[in-house]
């Protein structure tokens, strides 16, 4: 296990490690970082969930050509996740630069997604559950055209509550399960993922979206997780009571999802696979790759049959 890592184990906890920057990009400017066009470059790898996120949303508010993008490695060493190509717009190799340009004491671990103000030269966030909403609220006077609502005011409660339920057992539980050194610690996030999966299970045999017929920001929540979970979670992490694709109503309601070019064309299956078996060398230690699964994301389904009229 690396230092860095091992650093957030607690009694065989893995207790993930406090966001360092949490500056707040604001649509009047007000907090110093004003929602400006071209002004600021998120950093992600196509292989993390977390930043599969902002690419998710990103895409579905057309914000391309506002908010730049570069894309790391997605195999990271202990130096930390670094560029295939020195970054055009700042010339790093490593994320650990931009970081520590903003604060040179930083020695936890570098975390995507990130975003930089090339204004200043600093980071602004890397708050993961920020950024989405953020480019929801801040940035919507530079929606395209028709972008959905992905955070709906009247919808903001119920969606919280569902994400923090979601984050705690689901996107953070199967790390809690797969990083876990004790057996108490492995099987209540395991039994915690699973008690959830149920219940998702059951809320989407009658609801096409975890919302009903909109997507919003909790789908955007939980598909990265499901996006890896037969491919890696499952074995890797060892969070293998069931398949997703055990469970009829989630295995397509992620079908449905992949099938819309902001979720499929932003989910990099090869990345995914490189980065948790090569990387995470405290739980697959030769680092050896596997051939498998064969998953068809493509396979046809049945949600649109929940719309309603």
């Amino acid at each position: 296990m690396t230092g860095i890592i091992a650093k957030e184990i607690k009694g065989g906890r893995f207790v993930r490690q406090a966001n360092r920057f949490t500056d707040r990009i604001t649509a009047d400017g007000s907090s110093g970082y004003p929602a400006e066009p071209g002004r600021y470059r998120l950093f992600v790898s196509y292989a993390c969930p977390w930043a599969q996120r902002t690419l998710i949303v990103r895409r579905l508010l057309g914000l391309e050509d506002v908010i730049g993008l570069g894309v790391v490695d997605p195999i990271r060493d202990d130096r930390g996740w670094r560029f295939p190509e020195p970054d055009p717009v700042t010339g790093a190799t490593f994320l650990a630069e931009l970081y520590r340009a903003t604060d040179p004491s930083y020695d936890g671990r570098v975390t995507v997604p990130c975003v930089w103000d090339t204004r200043t030269e600093r980071m602004v966030t890397n708050d993961f559950p920020a950024i989405t909403t953020t480019m929801e609220l801040e940035f919507a006077a530079h929606h395209a055209p028709g972008a959905p609502d992905l955070y709906p005011e009247e919808l903001r409660t119920e969606i919280d509550e569902l994400n923090e339920l979601i984050y705690t057992t689901v996107n953070n539980g199967v790390y809690k399960a797969g990083f876990a050194t004790s057996q108490e610690a492995y099987d209540e996030a395991v039994d915690a993922l699973f008690d959830t999966l149920d219940r998702l299970e059951e809320r989407l045999a009658t609801r096409r979206y975890l919302m009903g017929d909109r997507i919003t920001e909790a789908d955007v929540r939980l598909y990265p997780t499901l996006a890896r979970f037969d491919l890696v979670y499952y074995g890797h992490f060892k969070c293998n009571l069931r398949r997703l694709a055990d469970y009829p109503n989630l295995w397509g309601y992620a079908r449905d999802l992949y099938s819309l070019p902001a979720f499929g064309e932003t989910t990099n299956f090869d990345h995914i696979k490189r980065h948790y078996y090569a990387t995470q060398r405290n739980v697959n230690p030769s680092g050896v790759v596997p051939k498998g699964p064969i998953i068809d994301w493509t396979e046809p389904h049945d949600r649109a049959r929940l719309t309603a009229s």
